[in-house]
């Protein structure tokens, strides 16, 4: 059966009973009708999920793996914060007339800086540490700039990697300061799994352990009734991720260079509204 079902099971059951209702709470998040969308949350949850055992994607219900493989891809390879440059839809209700969201996500990661071995930007110094100084315990990335908040249209939720390379073995640990967890969690979760699997094949390591820190997990009050009929589908057995070995080159990935084989799921399709 799917780890990554047993994980999300484990957090879902875990925040509905434990955990704590902002109810009693002014919040900013608003439902479509303009009615305050209250959560039930845990804070610090840390999710361990080993890629060499298997690819951690969702059987309960249906993970739309080439759409979180494409906005990995719009943040982490193009860089950019214009949805117009992006195949889905999930990003419309932040952007501006002209599809930006701001100096946010993609804008920030291609941000050069100089270093004494040259310019880089972000995931470029990434690519380079691991090549270059694989021992470094200084190999992360960091989306969270304060002096941009201000011309952020959202805050970044997933804000920072922390990359470490333990023999010929990648990990990495992602930092979530806020997760949605019926509408983002696995979705973010399959993304940084497969970036860790990237830098890892462009650096001729093998991809390890992917961590998941998030402060704050929360459920949606009108989220409920879904994550409760969710949890209680059967767990299938996880697919097997696909990759195109070939590729050494990061920015030769596209979309396409990854496939899941015998992606079994839970086939009922769920209309998740999501809170602004």
């Amino acid at each position: 059966m799917s780890r990554a079902d047993d994980i999300f099971i484990s957090n879902m059951q875990d925040i509905l009973k434990n955990g704590i209702w902002d109810t009693n709470l002014e919040v900013r998040p608003r439902w479509s009708d303009g009615t305050p969308a209250h959560t039930v949350k845990k804070f610090g949850i840390v999710n361990r999920y080993n890629l060499q055992e298997e690819f951690p994607i969702l059987t309960i219900r249906r993970t739309a793996f080439k759409s979180c493989i494409d906005e990995l891809l719009w943040i982490w390879q193009k860089k950019s914060n214009n949805v117009n440059e992006l195949n889905s839809h999930i990003w419309d209700q932040w952007a501006d007339k002209s599809g930006s969201i701001g100096k946010a996500y993609g804008y920030q990661l291609g941000i050069k800086h100089k270093y004494k071995e040259g310019e880089f930007d972000q995931v470029d110094r990434v690519l380079y540490d691991l090549k270059h100084n694989p021992a470094s315990r200084r190999i992360m990335t960091n989306i969270y700039n304060f002096a941009d908040l201000n011309e952020m249209h959202l805050y970044p939720c997933a804000y920072s990697m922390t990359f470490n390379v333990s023999g010929d073995t990648l990990n990495g640990i992602l930092n979530q300061r806020s997760n949605d967890m019926l509408t983002a969690n696995n979705w973010n979760v399959v993304q940084y799994a497969i970036l860790l699997i990237m830098f890892a094949q462009v650096s001729g390591l093998k991809a390890g352990e992917l961590i998941h820190v998030i402060a704050d997990a929360h459920i949606y009050d009108r989220h409920v009734p879904i994550v409760e009929e969710i949890i209680k589908m059967p767990r299938l057995t996880a697919p097997k991720l696909e990759v195109d070995t070939g590729i050494k080159n990061f920015y030769d990935f596209k979309v396409e260079s990854f496939k899941l084989a015998d992606y079994k799921f839970n086939e009922k399709k769920y209309v998740i509204p999501v809170a602004e």
